[in-house]
């Protein structure tokens, strides 16, 4: 599932540009084969090769991220777990270009042109999505493994306000583009946004 910007009105140009940019799918996988064992959160910098990859817990609040560290190895797992009582939220991390140091709050700034030349064809490494009250997080595209080194945009497209049934209800159901449910601007208006380097 692709977004498109007519999928995206009654949200900001600038952001439902930057989205398209993105292809972010943001559809459930009903596919339980994908499925792996939940792993134990540890530290960021906490690697030993006798227990495997790292695993990072990352808590999703309105409206950020905490618990999300600037750097971590690559082949790092993130795992989400959402602390709000009302809204849904994911966290989705785009590899950006080599060479591309401007901010997270920079390249959200760009125009609409600017960040669809930046981010054209570039797919979410991970989508995470989780509801509100500490619900099972949901992996919707990938397992939140971060395999790729370099610079990642982590950020959050659901729509301020969404009603959390029919936001996980219409997401199960979507075809092509994001759920379609009512709602305000996205999340990364309200600031829903973060870097992390993979090294």
């Amino acid at each position: 599932m692709k977004l498109t910007l007519n999928k995206w009105q009654g949200r900001t140009a600038a952001t439902a540009a930057f989205a398209l940019a993105l292809a972010v799918p943001i559809g459930c996988s009903s596919d339980s084969s994908d499925e792996a064992e939940p792993a134990q959160p540890v530290a960021a910098d906490e690697t030993n090769a006798d227990v495997g990859p790292t695993t990072v817990e990352v808590t999703l609040v309105d409206y950020g991220f905490e618990g999300l560290p600037d750097e971590v190895p690559a082949g790092t797992k993130l795992t989400v777990v959402n602390a709000s009582d009302i809204e849904v939220h994911e966290l989705v991390a785009i590899l950006l270009p080599d060479g591309e140091e401007r901010s997270a709050q920079e390249l959200l700034a760009l125009p609409e042109d600017e960040q669809t030349a930046l981010l054209a064809g570039r797919a979410p490494a991970t989508v995470l999505l989780a509801e509100p009250g500490g619900a099972p997080m949901i992996p919707a595209v990938g397992d939140g493994t971060l395999i790729e080194p370099g610079r990642y945009l982590i950020t959050c497209f659901i729509p301020v306000g969404a009603d959390p049934a029919e936001f996980m209800a219409a997401a199960a159901e979507s075809q092509g583009g994001p759920p379609q449910v009512d709602g305000g601007p996205p999340h990364v208006t309200q600031g829903m946004y973060a870097e992390l380097r993979v090294t």
